[in-house]
């Protein structure tokens, strides 16, 4: 089961399930009148069902669900109706945990590293409660996963039933084909690649700190493949569970970034600059990086993509090809 399985990253989950052959993919997800269901258009698929049919279909299923995939949540860090987001990040999560520890069905879901705030606790996924506790997400969304994370720290520490698999993923920027629905919240690639493919300037943030010049802001960019190789790498490693961040460990700028697409475009990088939006400019992170060590020392030793290569990727198989940019 891939909760949110129609959208960015869980459309590419369940792309390498069924690569991979790993059984019956059951898809969870609203897909409304747009696009969203062309991610999952070319995928075998067991069923599909409604998030408000999830409860009633998971107990028709007792006993047949090996594992549940969360990736479904409202991820748009704009989002202000926090009662929406709760019942969708917050309280689904609490449900699915506790029907995966009665029905001892395993657990990954979507963390995030918008738990971490403005960063200055770090980047380290110290999965004490001491250290959650020192973490001040700067919106909405970030405080409800780092809710979920620290319910999770909870449960366990008060001996609580648990699934025998559960893994909370917090995903850094990701990037990748399938994001289309996302409209101004996909990512930068997708977001430069048409301005660049007409020959103009792309409009970056300026910076508004003195230490950080205009464009040099940084996130640890991980391109989608590395994401779904965890993933199945922890569907097939059944023994690790835990809290683990998931970007590539190096940080890079958005000036970075964008000037690939320009060169994977075969043009010369061209830039304007705008304010950063008042209404998030004292919410904006201006850096980003994963402490992978515990990935690595749970035995992930898979190499990430180098950025040059992931936009390279993005650009020229999905984002060049008009007819069908879809996985």
């Amino acid at each position: 089961m891939v909760t949110g399985g129609a959208g960015f990253i869980g459309s590419n989950i369940v792309a390498g399930l069924e690569a991979r052959g790993l059984g019956r993919v059951v898809v969870c997800d609203r897909l409304r009148d747009g696009a969203k269901w062309r991610n999952i258009a070319g995928r075998a698929l067991h069923d599909v069902i409604r998030p408000e049919d999830l409860p009633a279909w998971l107990d028709r299923h007792r006993g047949a669900v090996q594992a549940i995939i969360h990736m479904g949540a409202i991820s748009a860090t704009t989002e202000t109706d926090v009662d929406r987001i709760m019942a969708n990040n917050f309280r689904l999560s609490v449900d699915l945990w506790t029907w995966c520890a009665r029905n001892q069905s395993r657990l990954i879901y979507a963390s995030s590293a918008a738990t971490y705030g403005d960063g200055a606790a770090g980047f380290d996924d110290d999965f004490s409660a001491d250290a959650l506790a020192r973490l001040r997400p700067l919106n909405p969304y970030g405080w409800s996963k780092h809710l979920f994370d620290r319910r999770v720290r909870e449960d366990l520490d008060a001996g609580r039933h648990a699934p025998p698999q559960w893994v909370g993923l917090k995903f850094f920027n990701v990037f990748g084909p399938n994001e289309y629905h996302k409209a101004g919240q996909m990512s930068v690639v997708a977001q430069v690649h048409p301005v660049a493919k007409s020959g103009e300037a792309f409009a970056l943030f300026r910076s508004h700190r003195p230490d950080v010049p205009d464009g040099g802001q940084s996130r640890d960019f991980v391109w989608i493949d590395d994401v779904v190789d965890v993933v199945l790498w922890l569907l097939e490693t059944p023994r690790v569970s835990g809290l683990f961040n998931l970007g590539t460990g190096q940080a890079r700028s958005f000036l970075d970034l964008a000037s690939e697409v320009y060169r994977a475009l075969g043009r010369e990088p061209s830039f304007a600059w705008r304010d950063t939006p008042e209404a998030i400019r004292d919410k904006y992170q201006y850096f980003t990086q994963a402490e992978m060590g515990r990935l690595r020392a749970a035995g992930y030793d898979r190499p990430f993509t180098p950025l040059e290569e992931g936009v390279s990727r993005y650009v020229t198989e999905f984002l060049e090809n008009a007819a069908d940019p879809y996985r």
